[in-house]
């Protein structure tokens, strides 16, 4: 045996021990290098890893709370991860049995829960622990070999993966929000839509019954004409009248199918699916509240400030999150293995360095500058919803004043002027004309009365779900925690 073969066997001892025949040079040491790696803690360490492979982390309060939230919305929206039974719709059903459709139904709330569903997840991605790492190493040479296993592992700073968690908590309370908005957006599509169907059967109907008096108008202008009191012009204008108003018939009519299509699609019904019911009864909404409880509620659940809310946080939460960039992270890990020398064991500890200040300082004052951006936008925010609500205070206190003048006294000295001109024509007195302008005047009136009370009911809807961000009753997201109809 020569004396580099007598090295090399003396260096890998492990193999010839047990009966390993080596041949001389490199090719022994690589040989025998193998032979050392299948003798490694490589085993026992793949075993940990697979046993440390279940692990889960420490949940963060922000998450438990988003996980509460989370599982009691998904309870009343999507038990079981699948749609609900949807409520029967029919001619006899309510303003809440659609809303209730709608808000199950619609694939716009659909996608804004899953967003929320989504960044609810991102929490736990955000506070859990880098992956450890499972190394191996092997050192060939000519004259000995040694093969080692280890696990590594980084350890973030103290506070960063909390910091990680409350930004993607906040961000996730953002997404809350603007499933909230499209629920209060969609429920506001419904009532728009199912009110303006109301109105315009209310204006078909007066359209309907002023035909059929324009039609007893002819008839009566037609006996003047015969008696010699009137001239053939009279019956042609009340025909005239009929004309216009069967055009306007139509007309409504024609836009009744529009107005069904946009409830169709408010209800998150498809092209291919059957059209709803209208319903053969209309619920009016009730009172407005005072301006100053509206606003009150407006300032905290209005859908944008809530946003710009959960904005203002997730910017609190960036800002921590860069200032504890500052703090050092850290590395442990454990290498074992057999060499020449026998069984040995490395430990390794690192910490990094965040030496580069001007990086950290810029990191920190773009936060900051985030922050502020979003108390500004927060701020304005709040002075245009105060804008906005005075607004609908004035069309809803309009409405109501002109339905009060219309129904109080337009409308009853209306009927009085076009009796009078009725009469008088009859009689010889007063000209056709004059009755023609009687009945376009109660009509005008009928007219302005429905457009009132639709602009009432429309103002009344945009406060409670657009303004004030009132959840509908049976809304999904009245399950999630805080104050009663929604989140905190």
């Amino acid at each position: 045996m020569t004396g580099a073969e007598s090295a090399a066997d003396s260096g890998a001892g492990i193999g010839t021990a047990r009966g390993f025949t080596r041949p001389s040079g490199r090719r022994s040491a690589r040989n025998a290098a193998f032979l050392i790696f299948l003798e490694t803690p490589a085993i026992p360490m793949l075993a940990l890893v697979s046993f440390l492979h279940g692990c889960t982390g420490t949940e963060t309060r922000s998450e438990r709370e988003a996980r509460a939230d989370l599982a009691a919305v998904s309870g009343r929206y999507r038990p079981g991860d699948a749609k609900p039974e949807l409520p029967a719709l029919g001619e006899s059903s309510g303003i809440d049995v659609y809303l209730q459709f709608a808000m199950l139904n619609s694939p716009r709330i659909e996608a804004a829960y899953y967003d929320w569903t989504a960044g609810v997840e991102r929490i736990t991605q955000a506070r859990s622990k880098p992956d450890p790492r499972l190394t191996f190493k092997l050192d060939i040479s000519s004259m000995a070999a040694s093969a080692a296993a280890g696990l590594m592992t980084d350890l973030p700073g103290p506070g960063k993966l909390e910091a990680a968690a409350d930004v993607s908590a906040a961000e996730s309370s953002a997404l809350y929000s603007a499933f909230e908005a499209e629920i209060l957006r969609t429920a506001f599509a419904v009532k728009s839509a199912y009110f303006r169907l109301k109105f315009l059967e209310d204006k078909l109907g007066v359209l309907r019954e002023n035909l059929g008096l324009q039609a007893d108008l002819e008839v009566l202008a037609r006996q003047q004409n015969a008696a010699g009191r009137a001239t053939l012009r009279d019956v042609l204008q009340a025909q005239i009248e009929q004309e216009r108003l069967k055009t306007g018939i139509e007309n409504l009519e024609g836009s009744r199918s529009a107005l069904r299509a946009e409830l169709k699609a408010a209800l998150g019904l498809g092209p291919r699916d059957p059209d709803p019911p209208v319903p053969a009864k209309f619920t009016s909404s009730d009172a407005t509240p005072n301006r100053d409880a509206i606003l009150e509620i407006a300032l905290k659940r209005n859908p944008s400030i809530r946003l710009m809310t959960a904005e203002l946080g997730r910017a609190g939460a960036m800002l921590d999150a860069a200032r504890r960039a500052q703090v050092p992270d850290a590395s442990i890990g454990l290498e074992a293995g057999l060499g020449a020398g026998g069984f040995m064991a490395s430990p390794a500890i690192g910490v990094s360095l965040p030496i580069w200040i001007d990086k950290i300082k810029a990191q920190i004052a773009a936060a900051q500058a985030g922050k502020r951006a979003a108390e500004a936008r927060l701020s304005g925010e709040q002075a245009q919803v105060a804008a906005e609500l005075a607004a609908m205070l004035f069309l809803n206190s309009e409405s109501v004043r002109n339905m009060k003048l219309l129904e109080e006294k337009l409308l009853p000295m209306g009927r009085q002027s076009l009796e009078a001109a009725r009469a008088g024509y009859a009689g010889g007195k007063s000209g056709f004309l004059d009755v023609i302008e009687g009945y376009r005047q109660l009509l005008g009136f009928n007219i302005a009365l429905i457009e009132a009370r639709a602009q009432r009911e429309l103002a009344i809807a945009s406060l409670s779900l657009l303004i004030a961000g009132v959840q509908p009753q049976g809304s999904p997201a009245n399950a999630a925690a805080g104050e009663p109809g929604g989140r905190k």
